[in-house]
């Protein structure tokens, strides 16, 4: 039988990968993957995810070895590079098909597109599969038969369709007879961003990692899940992001896991695994919002009419706010976890979010730019997705005036101050009750800075802008 190519690209995994099985079941394999650093450069990666990339692409070449599965690699560029070199690694080795598993913004579709183009005119066959979601984008729609725009009704309808065909696990292949052709050499190290500290020892890429950090947070956090996971002082939440934006642990896996440590039940059950299930299904609906509103991959707004709203320009509150030194304790801890570790909690994300977009008046997208190049776990859909609902320009039901207070959020949520202290150690020898908010004279002791807005003049003046938008 001719062989079968299949294209890796963020789906780093042998074990329950759609294309991967597909493939083997129409004959030998031979993986490719294309490495498109102008275009990931364009598209605002910074040096956490591509270094974690590599790294990942490395552990899937060893796990491919064992399958006796040749990896190729390819420089391309950008995209547009895609369909030629495919297509000449087709022909080169007699294949006749490619496989590959979807990806959803709008360049990324394109290509595919283009390269499904391609191979069609040359009479070869290019087939996508949904991988990454249960559901592909179209599937689930409203009553008017439209995409979603709200989470919670997507929610409802993912849980009343879902059967159990949609979670099953893929067939790993069994080793096939080697081929001669010879892996190639891992490529060389990817370039660095001098002001981007690569967080390399917190994240060890693979599968293998990632199945274990699964089961660890399975045995130790997963219960405990919705009680803590608002804590960033706690070990509350997964750390499993990088390793799903990635694909080197799919959303399958994840709720099989689930549904043996919870009788069976995603939807109900135990309280902390039906919290994190929630999550699960929030990263597919901002797949389906990136294919179903295009939009919001050109840098638009998911709701047109927030384009008018008339962002500040003010350069050093963006820098402030990037550095951690607004003077809010707990803004400028997350900042600052998020430059050092390449990984910010979740909760500390909506909070900076909207500090920047509400309290600032700061375009949403510088925001969004920032959090991109230091993220390991940057994804477009659900790191745009997360940036336009904390800036109420996207699909958060709840109007423009959810503003978190800063202060009350860090008193809430950590409130021994014991995140602050680790993270702001200027104000470590503080007591707990000062570290959400240092008086003057304690701050200028400290060299730690004054609030550069007030509050509720920040509140009143996003409500103003908000309000006269929407008179408008």
């Amino acid at each position: 039988m001719p062989p079968v190519l299949v294209w890796f690209r963020s789906d780093l995994r042998v074990h329950d990968n759609t294309a991967l099985a597909a493939a083997a079941r129409r004959g030998p394999v031979i993986a490719v993957f294309l490495r498109t650093m102008a275009q990931w450069q364009r598209h605002g990666h910074g040096a956490n995810k591509l270094d974690f990339w590599q790294r990942g692409v490395a552990a899937l070449g060893e796990s491919l070895a064992r399958l006796n599965i040749p990896l190729l690699h390819r420089d391309i560029g950008t995209f547009q590079g895609a369909p030629d070199a495919l297509l000449a690694l087709a022909q080169a080795h007699g294949a006749r098909e490619l496989h590959f598993n979807h990806e959803y913004p709008l360049d990324e579709q394109r290509r595919d597109a283009q390269v499904c183009e391609r191979f069609q005119a040359a009479g070869l066959q290019a087939v996508g599969h949904h991988d990454a979601v249960a559901f592909a984008p179209g599937e689930l729609l409203t009553g008017q038969g439209e995409a979603y725009r709200i989470f919670t009704p997507f929610r409802r309808a993912w849980h009343r369709a879902l059967t159990p065909e949609r979670l099953a696990i893929r067939d790993t292949p069994p080793p096939q007879a080697p081929l001669p052709i010879a892996t190639d050499p891992r490529p060389g190290d990817l370039p660095a961003l001098a002001d981007v500290p690569v967080a390399r020892e917190r994240w060890p890429a693979g599968e293998g990692p990632a199945a274990e950090r699964l089961a660890r947070f399975l045995r130790c956090r997963a219960h405990h899940y919705a009680a803590q996971r608002d804590f960033p002082a706690l070990a509350g939440t997964s750390e499993l992001s990088p390793y799903l934006a990635l694909g080197m642990l799919s959303h399958r896996q994840c709720l099989q896991a689930v549904l043996a440590e919870n009788d069976g039940r995603l939807a109900e059950g135990d309280a902390g695994l039906v919290a994190w299930v929630n999550e699960l299904v929030w990263r597919e609906f901002y797949r389906h919002v990136a294919a179903g509103f295009p939009r919001v991959c050109r840098h638009r707004a998911f709701q047109t009419h927030t384009e008018a709203l008339p962002w500040r320009d003010d350069d050093a509150g963006f820098a402030a706010w990037c550095e951690g030194r607004t003077g809010y304790p707990l803004v400028d801890a997350a900042m600052r976890q998020l430059t050092q570790s390449g990984w910010m909690h979740n909760r500390l994300r909506m909070l900076t979010a909207m500090f920047l977009a509400k309290h600032l008046l700061v375009d949403w997208r510088r925001g969004e730019a920032f959090f991109l190049r230091h993220l390991v776990d940057g994804e477009f859909c659900a790191n745009n997705g997360g940036w336009q609902w904390a800036a109420s320009t996207g699909t958060d039901a709840v109007p423009y005036f959810r503003l978190f207070n800063p202060t009350t959020q860090s008193r809430r949520f950590d409130p021994d101050g014991t995140f602050i202290a680790d993270l702001v150690p200027e104000l470590a020898t503080l007591p707990t009750a000062q570290r959400h908010d240092p008086p003057r004279g304690v701050r200028r002791q400290l060299g730690y800075p004054p609030p550069i807005v007030d509050h509720q003049a920040a509140r009143q003046r996003a409500l103003a802008t908000f309000q006269a938008l929407k008179e408008a």
